[in-house]
C-alpha cells in the first residue's frame, strides 16, 4: 500500500487563481474556514493512512508468525504421527507374536482382529485378517464363546478343530468401546502332561503294591518249586510223575509271571558274564519241554549257537526265552509245535546272533504287532500283559532288538537280536 506523504501537507501553496472547485467557483474564493477544515481533513486521511499501514505491517508480522507456528505443528503432528505408526507397528509385531490367541469383536459380532495363534488355534474359520462376522463360526466355536460370556474366569473345553481335537481355555473381557476380547491358550500338551503325570502316579502306586504281593508270592512259591522237584526225585508210577510235571509246569508259569512283575517295575542293572547262547537255548527247550508235552505238543530246537559266547546276564536272557515260549505255549492248539531256534548273523558290524521263537498258532492281529510289546497290553481278558514289555526292556539294556511278525501261512515268530562283539551297557 503506498503512503501519502505527510510532511508537505498544510504547506502547499494555493492553487492558480485559474483552478475551479467542482461546483466551478474559484478555490481562492473559499473562506478561510474552508480551508482549516480541509487542511484537517487532509490530516486524518494521513493518519488513518499511516494507523492502516502500521496495523498491515503488524499482520503481516503476525501472519508470518502463526505460518511458523503452523509450520512447527504440522511437524510436530507428522513427529507424532510418525511415533504413533511406529508404536502400532510395534503392537502389532507382539499381537502376532504372543502365545495366546487374541480374538476381537465389535458389539454386533463382527471380527475385528484376530492373531496367528487364535489362527492356529480355531483353524481357518477365524478369518485371520479378515472383518468377518461369529456367525461364520462353527457351532461348536460360537456355543463356546457363549458360555465364555456368562462365566467368569477361564473356560476349557475340548473341541473339534477339523479332523483333530484340542483343549482350549477360553478367557472373556468386555472393552471401552462396546466391543470384547477373547484370549485363547492351547493347553492341549498340558492336558496331556497331565495325564501322564497321573500314569505315573498311578504306576508307581501299582509298583509298590505289585512289588508287595511278588516278594510275598515269591517265598512260599520257591518252596514249592523245591519240594515238587524232590517229588520227582522219589520213585514214583507214571501217571505220579506226569501230575508231578503238571504241577512243576504251572510253577513255572506263576514264577514267570511273579518275576514278569517284579522286573517291570523295578529292574536293575544287569550281572554281566560270559553266557554260551548255545547251552542258553538248550536249557531253555529243557525247561519248557514238560509244559509242551502236557498240551499234546512238539517243541524242537533248531541250535545253530554251540559255543558262541556273549556278555550277558544269563538269567535275564533265561526270563526272555521262557516267556516267549511260554507265550508260544499257551496259544498254540493241541498238535501244533512251537520251534526254537539260533543262529549267527554274520556280514554286519558288529555281528549278531539271532534267537527265534516261531510257533502254528493263530497269530497277531495287524494292529498289534507294535503294540503287544506295551506294559498292559493283552489279548487275554485279566491278564496283565506284562510279559512282552519286560522282554523288551531285558533286551534293550543288552543293546539288542526284539520283533514280532506273523508267518505263513498261520502262526507268529518272535525274534531276539543281540550283538556279540561289542559290549552292551548296564542300563537301558
Amino acid at each position: 500500500m503506498m503512503s501519502l506523504p505527510i510532511s508537505n501537507l498544510g504547506t502547499e501553496p494555493p492553487p492558480p487563481a485559474s483552478a475551479c472547485d467542482p461546483t466551478g467557483a474559484l478555490i481562492g474564493s473559499k473562506r478561510p474556514e474552508d480551508e482549516r477544515f480541509l487542511l484537517h481533513a487532509f490530516r486524518s486521511f494521513a493518519q488513518a493512512a499511516a494507523s492502516l499501514e502500521r496495523s498491515y505491517a503488524k499482520l503481516r508480522e503476525d501472519v508470518e508468525q502463526l505460518k511458523r507456528e503452523l509450520a512447527a505443528s504440522n511437524s510436530e503432528l507428522a513427529r507424532t504421527a510418525e511415533e504413533n505408526a511406529g508404536m502400532r507397528a510395534h503392537l502389532d509385531r507382539i499381537l502376532e507374536s504372543l502365545p495366546c490367541g487374541i480374538l476381537v469383536t465389535s458389539s454386533d459380532g463382527q471380527v475385528l482382529r484376530t492373531n496367528p495363534e487364535t489362527h492356529r488355534i480355531l483353524g481357518n474359520t477365524a478369518g485371520y485378517g479378515d472383518s468377518i462376522s461369529l456367525s461364520t463360526f462353527p457351532e461348536e466355536i460360537r456355543q463356546l464363546l457363549q458360555v465364555c460370556r456368562e462365566q467368569d474366569g477361564e473356560l476349557e473345553r475340548l473341541i473339534a478343530v477339523g479332523a483333530a481335537t484340542r483343549w482350549v481355555a477360553v478367557r472373556h473381557a468386555p472393552l471401552a468401546d462396546a466391543g470384547e476380547i477373547f484370549i485363547l491358550r492351547d493347553i492341549s500338551e498340558n492336558k496331556r502332561l497331565d495325564e501322564i503325570a497321573v500314569r505315573l502316579q498311578r504306576d508307581r502306586e501299582l509298583a509298590a503294591i505289585s512289588a508287595l504281593l511278588a516278594h510275598e508270592i515269591r517265598n512260599p512259591l520257591g518252596s514249592l518249586e523245591l519240594f515238587a522237584g524232590l517229588l520227582m526225585e522219589s520213585d514214583l508210577e507214571v501217571d505220579q510223575r506226569r501230575w508231578v510235571e503238571h504241577v512243576q509246569a504251572g510253577l513255572r508259569t506263576l514264577a514267570a509271571t511273579v518275576n514278569n512283575v517284579l522286573h517291570f517295575h523295578s529292574l536293575p542293572a544287569p550281572q554281566l558274564a560270559p553266557v554260551d547262547l548255545g547251552d542258553l537255548l538248550e536249557w531253555a527247550r529243557d525247561f519248557c519241554l514238560p509244559l509242551a508235552r502236557q498240551r499234546s505238543l512238539t517243541l524242537s530246537l533248531q541250535n545253530h549257537l554251540a559255543g558262541c559266547v556273549v556278555s550277558a546276564d544269563r538269567h535275564r536272557l533265561e526270563q526272555v526265552l521262557l516267556n516267549l515260549i511260554l507265550n508260544s505255549v499257551h496259544v498254540v492248539p493241541e498238535g501244533g509245535w512251537v520251534e526254537l531256534a539260533g543262529r549267527r548273523r554274520c556280514g554286519e558290524n558288529p555281528q549278531t546272533a539271532v534267537l527265534a521263537v516261531a510257533d502254528t498258532g493263530p497269530g497277531i492281529p495287524a494292529g498289534d504287532l507294535t503294540a503287544i510289546f506295551d506294559p498292559g497290553f493283552s489279548r487275554k481278558a485279566g491278564s496283565p500283559g506284562l510279559g512282552l514289555a519286560v522282554c523288551r526292556k531285558i533286551v534293550g539294556q543288552h543293546g539288542g532288538t526284539i520283533h514280532a511278525a506273523n508267518r505263513a501261512p498261520h502262526g507268529a515268530v518272535f525274534t531276539v537280536t543281540l550283538p556279540l562283539v561289542q559290549r552292551p551297557e548296564g542300563v537301558e
